[in-house]
């Protein structure tokens, strides 16, 4: 039998590294679907219980892994069911595959069955390259382009396939006018800063007595080189949501978590420093930066969009985290006066005392749920990876979860989308099936669509290195958060 256009999809994909897929299966993308299974085992399939989870997966595998993420779902509803879970992996910047079915070329304009307008659809969320193929020839460049701009650029790209096109015979392009002939590959850029620029950074930094750090999920690979800038800085480091697990809540200095949900050791870290270095963050609640004109600013992001968004930067470096405080450190020079550095952890101290007051208290109506999370911390394994849902459990996993070194932590942070924390769990157990997985899931995103997703636990759990999978459901018969609000 010659391969199909379904066949060579999968094949182009192992050949870029995509070794899981996550999806549901649909009339729509039945030729794919088979020639997974004649590829017997090349790329794992995750069949999940509804498309929107195999798109959190996708974007959580990205995030836990580094990786391209990719998701699968037929045409019509189950392409647009794949929209939420993708946006999620826009607004963070994660390198995210969507591969859905089509109706068959012929009826499409004659408002058939589960025919939508798809590049029309994922014109926002897939923006960066969404395209439909026609014919088999085409297919090869498509899936080229789709990865290679997912994984350079860090955003979500899009391949739709008609039904009837995917169990067609492949054809390579011909070599003749009109046709393309593209390559595997990507290998990412070593992105540094010029030295003049990194010159004019560290006269800003070194200028400055009360120095603030901001980081966020760009900084989550640079833990040492964040630590040996603190350190020579005398600064104080507050974390974004994202950037959780970048550094470990044992180190002093570090005051936790920013923002509504963040300790008020940030908040004066924040309204009290004369110098500000953010790393690789979006954080988007500009009232809890200092006030315009308070403080001078150096910013150091991947993406040139992100830079001077927040607050108003002196210098704005585009560059890798890692190697740019790397390149910035030797011109640092050490700051002798540390009294900053012990009121940042004067604060601290009494922070921890106020938090574990709290988790203590008890509660009138069955058990706080700030212990919970509180207790986890003392016994949680260094190698665990937590994930949260949005709701109020996100204000004690921000606060009360003490993140050590070797831990990976996430949520879904620019969409704060209900419903992520476990297809983000599961995501994550896949990745790193030998290391125990804990999602924290409030009853109310339990209900919306997280629960038939303990399914596909129990179809997969037996494949894991270890068992160890735990969903801690906080039930308090309530949309807690916005019942505050």
């Amino acid at each position: 039998m010659a391969d199909t256009v379904g066949d060579f999809l999968i094949d182009r994909l192992y050949a870029w590294g995509v070794r899981r897929i996550f999806g549901y299966p649909g009339d729509g993308i039945n030729g794919v679907l088979g020639a997974l299974q004649r590829a017997e085992g090349k790329i794992d399939f995750v069949q999940v219980r509804h498309e929107e989870m195999a798109a959190f997966m996708a974007s959580a595998h990205a995030k836990f892994t580094g990786e391209l993420g990719v998701c699968m779902a037929t045409s019509g509803p189950g392409a647009s069911h794949l929209i939420t879970g993708l946006y999620d992996a826009r607004m963070d910047h994660m390198p995210v595959l969507a591969i859905c079915g089509q109706q068959a070329r012929a009826a499409l304009g004659g408002h058939y069955q589960q025919e939508l307008d798809l590049p029309a659809l994922y014109k926002d969320v897939a923006g960066a390259f969404a395209q439909q193929a026609s014919v088999p020839a085409q297919v090869r460049h498509i899936v080229d382009r789709a990865v290679r701009i997912a994984v350079s650029e860090r955003k979500v790209t899009a391949i739709i396939l008609p039904n009837d096109l995917q169990d067609l015979e492949y054809q390579p392009p011909g070599r003749k006018h009109g046709t393309l002939h593209s390559g595997v590959g990507y290998t990412p850029p070593r992105l540094v800063p010029y030295p003049d620029d990194l010159q004019r950074a560290a006269d800003v930094l070194n200028a400055g007595k009360k120095v603030a750090i901001l980081v966020g999920a760009g900084a989550l690979a640079a833990t040492d080189e964040v630590i040996s800038v603190a350190e020579k800085l005398g600064a104080g480091v507050a974390k974004a949501l994202l950037g959780k697990a970048a550094l470990p809540d044992d180190l002093p200095w570090v005051t936790g978590s920013i923002g509504l949900l963040g300790t008020k050791p940030s908040y004066e870290l924040m309204m009290g420093c004369d110098t500000l270095l953010m790393i690789g963050s979006g954080f988007p609640y500009s009232e809890f930066l200092p006030k315009e004109g308070d403080a001078r600013g150096v910013q150091i992001d991947l993406k040139a969009d992100m830079l001077s968004l927040r607050y108003p930067m002196e210098v704005n470096l585009v560059g890798d985290s890692a190697e740019t405080l790397r390149a910035l450190l030797p011109l640092l020079e050490q700051k002798s006066d540390r009294s900053w550095r012990k009121r940042i952890e004067g604060w601290m101290d009494d922070w921890w005392k106020t938090l574990e007051k709290r988790a203590l208290a008890t509660s009138v109506a069955g058990v706080n749920p700030q212990r919970t999370v509180w207790e986890l911390s003392t016994r949680v394994p260094a190698n665990a990876i937590v994930t949260s849902d949005s709701g109020s459990v996100a204000n004690w996993y921000a606060r009360d979860l003490k993140v050590k070194r070797g831990m990976h932590c996430s949520l879904s942070g620019g969409l704060a989308s209900m419903g992520a924390a476990v297809p983000y769990a599961i995501a994550a157990k896949f990745a790193f099936p030998e290391r125990p997985v804990i999602a924290l899931v409030g009853d109310g995103a339990m209900q919306m669509n997280n629960m038939a997703e303990l399914i596909t636990v129990a179809k997969y759990w037996k494949e894991w290195t270890s068992p160890h999978w735990i969903c801690m459901v906080l039930n308090n018969q309530d949309l807690n958060q916005v019942t505050w609000e």
